[in-house]
C-alpha cells in the first residue's frame, strides 16, 4: 500500500475512534483512593446524595462508560449493588456504576411517592450525571441506566421524558412498575431519540403483575402492552421471539427503523418479584423463590455493550 494511502486509511481511523468516544471534563483528574463516599449535589433546591464505584484499574486518562442504578421502592442507593452482584468487575470491570438515591425511599411516579415531582427527579437525574462526569473520566456517549421495579418504573420515565431521554445511549428495566405509562403509545410520552430499550420480567411477579392491574401506587400496564407502545412509537417493522430453557424463557425482539433488537424483553416464566440471577440473591430471598435460568446483571451489560 502507497504510503499516502496507508496514512490516509491510520488518519480516518484514529479520527473515528476519537469521534466514537467523548471524554468528559473530570478526565485527567486522579484520585489515590478508589474507594469513594456518598457524593452529593445540589438538585431543585434539594441536597441529593449518590454513590460512585470505579473500577479497581480505574485510569484518570481513560474515558468509562457510565451506568446508573435506580433501587426500588422503600429501598435504597446501596441495595442495588448487594442484589445484582454488579459491582463485581465481571460485570463493570470496565465500567464507571453510579447509584442515585431516591427522596423517601422512591422515585416519581407511583401515588406513594410525594418526596420530589417527575420533573425534579429528572433534573437530579441530569445533575448526577454532570456532576459525575466533572469528577471522573466518562466516555459521555456511553451513558446507560437501568432499575428494579419502581427505579424500573423511573427507567420508563426517563425513556418517555424529552430530557431523560437524552441523557442515555441504551436504558433497561427489570421488573418494571410503569406507573406513569397507562394509556396507549399516544399518551404525551414524548422522547428526544429513540432510546434502546431493555425489560426483563417474571411471569409470576405478584407485586406488578405481568398482566398489568392494580399496584401499589396505581393502575398498571400489562407488560406485553407496553412494549408494543414503545414498539409503535418507534415504528418497528418486525418482531421475533425466541423460546429457551425449556419453555422457562421467552425472549422477544424488536427491529426499528432498520436496527435490529431496539426493543427486547425476557419474560422468565416462573420468577416472581425478584432479580433474576442463578445465584441466591436479597430479592430472591424476600419473594420466598430460590434461583432462575438467567442473569439479568449479564444480558444487561451485555445488551448496553450491543448498542
Amino acid at each position: 500500500m502507497p504510503l499516502s494511502k496507508l496514512t490516509f486509511v491510520i488518519s480516518a481511523f484514529l479520527t473515528a475512534t476519537l469521534a466514537s468516544t467523548q471524554k468528559s471534563r473530570g478526565c485527567g483528574i486522579s484520585y489515590n483512593d478508589l474507594s469513594l463516599g456518598a457524593q452529593y449535589v445540589d438538585s431543585s433546591g434539594q441536597n441529593r446524595s449518590y454513590y460512585v464505584h470505579l473500577p479497581s484499574t480505574y485510569k484518570s486518562d481513560t474515558a468509562y462508560p457510565l451506568v446508573l442504578g435506580f433501587h426500588g421502592s422503600s429501598s435504597s442507593a446501596m441495595t442495588v449493588p448487594l442484589d445484582t452482584n454488579l459491582n463485581n468487575e465481571t460485570y463493570s470491570g470496565d465500567k464507571i456504576m453510579v447509584y442515585p438515591e431516591g427522596v423517601g425511599g422512591s422515585w416519581a411516579g407511583p401515588s406513594y411517592h410525594n418526596g420530589t415531582s417527575v420533573e425534579e427527579d429528572v433534573q437530579f437525574v441530569a445533575d448526577v450525571i454532570g456532576d459525575v462526569e466533572k469528577k471522573f473520566c466518562v466516555d459521555e456517549a456511553r451513558v446507560f441506566a437501568f432499575g428494579m421495579s419502581n427505579g424500573g418504573g423511573f427507567v420508563g420515565t426517563l425513556a418517555c421524558d424529552e430530557k431523560g431521554s437524552s441523557l442515555f445511549a441504551g436504558l433497561a428495566a427489570h421488573s418494571g412498575a410503569f406507573y406513569t405509562d397507562i394509556n396507549g403509545p399516544d399518551n404525551g410520552c414524548a422522547p428526544s431519540k429513540e432510546v434502546p430499550l431493555l425489560e426483563i420480567h417474571g411471569g409470576a411477579d405478584k407485586d406488578v403483575p405481568y398482566a398489568g392491574g392494580k399496584g401499589e401506587g396505581g393502575e398498571l400496564p400489562s407488560i406485553f402492552n407496553w412494549l408494543n407502545w414503545w414498539a409503535l412509537r418507534y415504528k418497528c417493522e418486525s418482531s421475533s421471539v425466541n423460546i429457551t430453557f425449556g419453555s422457562e424463557v421467552r425472549h422477544w425482539s424488536w427491529g426499528c427503523g432498520g436496527k435490529s433488537g431496539l426493543i427486547q424483553h425476557y419474560e422468565v416464566m416462573h420468577l416472581g418479584h425478584a432479580w433474576a440471577d442463578t445465584e441466591p440473591n436479597f430479592s430472591q430471598s424476600y419473594a420466598q423463590q430460590g434461583p432462575t435460568v438467567i442473569q439479568a446483571s449479564r444480558i444487561i451489560m451485555d445488551f448496553f455493550g450491543s448498542v
